[in-house]
């Protein structure tokens, strides 16, 4: 099984957390800040978990998924929605094949966890 899991997040602090959150329980992490950080990654290769923040400056992740599978580069990921949003963005309609489930900020340990657990196991 691969435990990489890429978080996608322009806050440090955010990045921070889940870095922390999720080596304490074994996973290893890969951190970007934007959403062309995390298409360079998926380019050079990365295969696994992407926790996707929403808003994020000049490309969001509505965007950054919308690239991801423009480039082919979907396949042997997973991705999972970081979000304040609480309301349905109008890009989700065409996107929802894409994300498997959404953790809310502010989130728990053990919210975070409970999700990257049960959807690590989708990664090929």
């Amino acid at each position: 099984m691969n435990k990489e899991i890429m978080v996608v997040d322009d806050d440090p602090s955010i990045r921070s957390t889940v870095d922390i959150i999720l080596k304490t329980s074994g996973y290893s992490i890969c951190a970007v800040e934007s959403g062309q950080g995390c298409l360079d990654r998926l380019r050079e290769g990365f295969r696994g978990l992407i926790l996707m923040d929403v808003m994020m400056p000049k490309m969001d992740g509505w965007d950054t998924i919308a690239a991801i599978e423009d480039e082919g580069l979907y396949k042997g990921n997973v991705i999972c929605m970081l979000t304040a949003v609480h309301d349905p963005c109008p890009k989700l309609e065409k996107l929802t094949e894409y994300v498997m489930d959404y953790v809310r900020k502010p989130f728990t340990s053990e919210e975070l966890l409970e999700v990257v657990t049960e959807y690590i196991e989708y990664v090929q």
